[in-house]
C-alpha cells in the first residue's frame, strides 16, 4: 500500500501505540462491522471512513509495515527497512507528526503541504484498491528516499577530539647467534610523526563560517518536487570550519623516515612478534601514538638446526664406536666459538639415524627465565672399511 501522508492509524483505530497484534485486529473488527459499505449502503462518509481503518489495520497488523511507520511517522511500499531505521537513528529534521511512531525519533524533511498524487499513479479506483502497478511514479520516489537516507546515514563526518595512531608491522631479519644468544638489531621505519605546526590538529587558525552552509549547518537539496533540510556535508552541522594546515594538508600528521635500534632476548625464535609500545603512527588530536610489531625472521646455520628452543646436530660414528660403544665429543652452541666440546656415551648396538639427548644444551628459553631447550644428536654411522 504506497500510502505516503502523515496519519494517525492507531487514532484511527482507536488503540494505544503499545496495543498488541491482537489489540489492534480486534479494534479493526469492530470498527469494520460499523463502518463496512453493505452495512452503510449509499453512505460516502461511512465508505471513505472503512476505507482509512482498513488502510490503518493493513499497516498495523504488518510487523515489517508497523514498525517503518513507527520509525517514520508515515509508510511507503518504496521504503526499505533498513534505510527507514538509519533515518530512525540519525535523529534530524522536524519531529514526525503526532500521529505516528512510538519514540522520540525525527524524520529529516517534511511532507506537509505536499500532494503526492503525480507519485501514485493510474486511476482513483487503482489508489483505492492499493495498487503500486499503475503508473510509474513510484520508483522515482524510492530513488529519492534511497538517496536522502545513505547521505544521512553513510556520510562522512568531521572527525573531533582524539584519534588513537594506527600500528606499523615490520619484518626484522637476525642471524642465527643474535637469535639464539641475544643482542641488538637495528633498522630504519617509515612512521607519522604529530605534525610540528599544528600539532596533530590538522587546522591552523580560528575557525571560519562554513562557506557551504552560511554557519546554518544544515542545507538542502531538491529531489524532484520535494524540499529536503540536511546535515551539512562540509561541516557536519556544526557551522564553522578549520582552516586546512599546510604543512601536513590537514592529516594532522607527516610522514618521517626513523632509525630504531632495539633489543633481542636470547632465546628468540624465527616468527615471534615483539611489541614496542607508543613506536606507531601517531594519533591526532592529542589521541595517543599506535604500537610497533616486530616480526622476527631468524637466520639458519650450516651446522645446528634449531627447533623451538631444542638444537639438532648430526654426528658421525663408526661401525665398531656404534656396535661396542663408545664416548664421543659433541659440538654445541656453547661450545662452538672455541668453549669445550660436551661428550655423549654411544651405547653398544646403536643402529644408524638414532637420536640421543643431552639435557639442557639447547636454547634459552625467551619466556621462561632459566629454562633450556635440549640438544639432540642425531648418529649417522661410517663405514671406515669399505
Amino acid at each position: 500500500m504506497p500510502s505516503t501522508q502523515n496519519k494517525d492509524y492507531y487514532g484511527l483505530l482507536g488503540v494505544k501505540k503499545t496495543a498488541t497484534a491482537d489489540d489492534i485486529r480486534k479494534a479493526f473488527r469492530k470498527l469494520a462491522r460499523k463502518y463496512h459499505p453493505d452495512v452503510n449502503p449509499g453512505d460516502k462518509k461511512a465508505e471513505e471512513k472503512f476505507k482509512e481503518i482498513s488502510e490503518a489495520n493493513d499497516i498495523l497488523s504488518d510487523e515489517k509495515k508497523r514498525k517503518i511507520y513507527d520509525q517514520l511517522g508515515f509508510y511507503s511500499d518504496q521504503i526499505d527497512p533498513a534505510q527507514a531505521e538509519a533515518a530512525a537513528r540519525g535523529g534530524y529534521g522536524r519531529p514526525r507528526p503526532g500521529g505516528g511512531g512510538a519514540g522520540p525519533q525525527e524524520v529529516p524533511f517534511d511532507f506537509e503541504g505536499f500532494d503526492f498524487s503525480n507519485f501514485e499513479g493510474g486511476s482513483t479506483a487503482q489508489r483505492q484498491a492499493g495498487s503500486t502497478a499503475a503508473g510509474g511514479g513510484w520508483g522515482g520516489f524510492r530513488d529519492i528516499f534511497s538517496g536522502i537516507f545513505n547521505q544521512q546515514s553513510g556520510g562522512r563526518q568531521p572527525q573531533s577530539g582524539p584519534q588513537p595512531g594506527t600500528d606499523l608491522e615490520y619484518t626484522v631479519n637476525v642471524d642465527f647467534w643474535t637469535a639464539v644468544r641475544g643482542g641488538t638489531a637495528r633498522l630504519q621505519i617509515l612512521r607519522q610523526e604529530t605534525c610540528p605546526t599544528c600539532h596533530g590538529k590538522a587546522s591552523s587558525g580560528a575557525p571560519m563560517q562554513c562557506p557551504e552552509c552560511h554557519g546554518t549547518g544544515h542545507v538542502t537539496q531538491m529531489g524532484g518536487r520535494m524540499k529536503f533540510n540536511i546535515q551539512c556535508p562540509r561541516c557536519g552541522g556544526t557551522g564553522k570550519v578549520q582552516n586546512m594546515c599546510p604543512t601536513c594538508d590537514g592529516e594532522g600528521v607527516v610522514i618521517k623516515r626513523e632509525p630504531l635500534e632495539f633489543r633481542i632476548k636470547p632465546g628468540t625464535r624465527d616468527g615471534q612478534r615483539i611489541r614496542l609500545a607508543g613506536k606507531g603512527n601517531a594519533g591526532t588530536n592529542g589521541g595517543p601514538s599506535g604500537d610497533l610489531y616486530l616480526i622476527i625472521k631468524a637466520g639458519t646455520h650450516p651446522v645446528f638446526t634449531r627447533t623451538g628452543d631444542d638444537i639438532y646436530v648430526t654426528v658421525p660414528v663408526t661401525m665398531t664406536e656404534a656396535a661396542l660403544g663408545a664416548k664421543i665429543d659433541v659440538p654445541t652452541i656453547d661450545s662452538h666459538e672455541g668453549g669445550a666440546r660436551t661428550q655423549l656415551k654411544i651405547p653398544p648396538g646403536t643402529q644408524t639415524g638414532q637420536k640421543l639427548r643431552l639435557r639442557e644444551k639447547g636454547v634459552p628459553s625467551a619466556s621462561r627465565e632459566g629454562v633450556r631447550g635440549d640438544e639432540i644428536v642425531d648418529l649417522a654411522k661410517v663405514n671406515l672399511f669399505r
